[in-house]
């Protein structure tokens, strides 16, 4: 499998403090979704505001590869006639998910209630990833599963003729698991139970309400209990993909961090279990608003105004890693810049993203001459109040947040900060340096 040439790329301190509004590209989570749920619909769902990134182009292609029409029809702008709930056919070839965990992991589910043969693969970090956390549960509906070693890509999946609803806890918090088995439960009779012992994002029930199913999520001494009525008829339904909420995380951060900046960031998804970053940097003393709060496709969305201010280190609790697993890259940035400690419990989700996301963070900070610790599935970082040193060259391992957190990094830097490869941001932020050159006014981020 053949990639773009590795991409240097350079930040560093723009000439005047950043300022001006932007509209971030849209909710991959919501994005990846609305394809794959308007392809089992019934009619022709319109979409708006898809973010056009690698990932979701996978997506887009996997859904045509499954019977699915799936056409563009302007900028952001997709039609999706679907086949309805049970209707997707036999792929012809192998379906390539790129770098994209989500795509892949939630795609089992919906192949898992068919009977049909598919093969799966990946780029070279999403081969390295797990999959066994989705295939166990999912080979409860009947699918069958041959996979590699530690149940990794590239794999078989035999989706289950007569496919059996699944009662699951989850082990580990993970929005993907939760919604492979949810999607399974599509083409399965009968209720398919899912128990979360913590809150996850919930884009999936939401969509599967507004296409129509019948989903009910109680609250109990075991945790969240999330219940769907099998077999549905689900009916298109247009579908406004609000601004990603990791993605605003980046220039929210940069704005918070340069000297004098203030910057408006668009349309953007605030959904309460995405929202965990705002909620932190607001412990961390920064000066957020939320402004033209509103509704779109059943998820709440909004404006948000980060203004520069000095930060003080925190304890991040366990508990909020769900809300902000993305996000934590670009928080040791702002956790760097702060005056005093910041410990992140709880990240043991952070070793399996696109890289083992942890150890990158740390190896982010140290490269540019800030302190930091990792602790069993902690991780310390020791404040410069201020003055990040920077100087160094990131590796990214393929991981797109690790790059864009290192450039915010270089933003705000005393020398610039350097990043081996920033071709994988196309995945996520199609366009990621010019706009934040954009409101840097000049060309901070640049070739390395």
């Amino acid at each position: 499998m053949t990639h773009a040439a590795p991409r240097p790329l350079r930040a560093e301190a723009p000439r005047s403090p950043l300022s001006g509004r932007l509209g971030v590209p849209g909710d991959k989570s919501i994005s990846h979704r609305a394809l794959m749920f308007g392809a089992v619909a019934v009619g022709t769902t319109e979409i708006t505001g898809l973010l056009e990134g690698e990932d979701v182009l996978r997506t887009a292609a996997a859904m045509r590869a499954l019977g699915a029409e799936v056409t563009q029809t302007g900028p952001g702008a997709w039609r999706v006639a679907g086949r309805g709930v049970g209707g997707l056919v036999e792929p012809a070839d192998v379906l390539d998910m790129g770098n994209s965990g989500t795509a892949a992991r939630l795609l089992l589910g919906l192949i898992s209630g068919h009977p049909i043969f598919a093969v799966m693969t990946g780029d070279a970090s999403l081969r390295r990833r797990p999959m066994k956390r989705v295939t166990d549960p999912l080979s409860a509906s009947g699918a069958q599963f041959w996979t590699r070693e530690g149940g990794r890509l590239p794999l078989a999946v035999r989706g289950a003729a007569d496919p059996l609803p699944i009662d699951y806890v989850l082990p580990v918090a993970s929005a993907q698991v939760k919604s492979a088995c949810l999607l399974a439960g599509l083409c399965a009779p009968g209720t398919t139970q899912v128990i979360e012992r913590e809150a996850t994002r919930d884009h999936t029930e939401n969509m599967l309400r507004h296409f129509g199913a019948t989903v009910t999520v109680q609250d109990t001494p075991q945790g969240r209990v999330i219940t769907l009525e099998g077999q549905p008829e689900l009916t298109a339904a247009p579908v406004l993909v609000p601004g990603d909420p990791s993605s605003a995380a980046f220039p929210v951060v940069a704005a918070l961090l340069v000297p004098g900046s203030r910057v408006v960031v668009e349309n953007v998804g605030l959904n309460p279990l995405r929202t965990g970053l705002l909620a932190t940097l607001r412990e961390m003393g920064a000066v957020l608003r939320v402004e033209n709060e509103r509704l779109a496709g059943g998820e709440p969305v909004g404006d948000i105004v980060a203004e520069y201010a000095g930060l003080q280190g925190v304890e991040v609790p366990p508990g909020r890693a769900p809300s902000m697993i993305d996000e934590y890259p670009v928080l040791a940035v702002a956790a760097a810049a702060a005056r005093g400690t910041t410990r992140m419990r709880g990240l043991a989700e952070l070793r399996v993203k696109e890289s083992d996301r942890l150890a990158a963070t740390a190896a982010l900070l140290a490269a540019n001459g800030v302190r930091a610790e990792i602790e069993g599935d902690d991780l310390v970082v020791y404040g410069t109040g201020g003055a990040i040193p920077g100087g160094g060259t990131v590796e990214t391992h393929m991981d797109h947040r690790i790059a864009m957190a290192a450039l915010v990094m270089g933003l705000a830097a005393q020398r610039p900060v350097a990043v081996d490869d920033a071709a994988f941001i196309e995945t996520s932020f199609p366009g990621f340096a010019a706009l934040m050159n954009g409101v840097a006014g000049g060309a901070a981020i640049g070739p390395a």
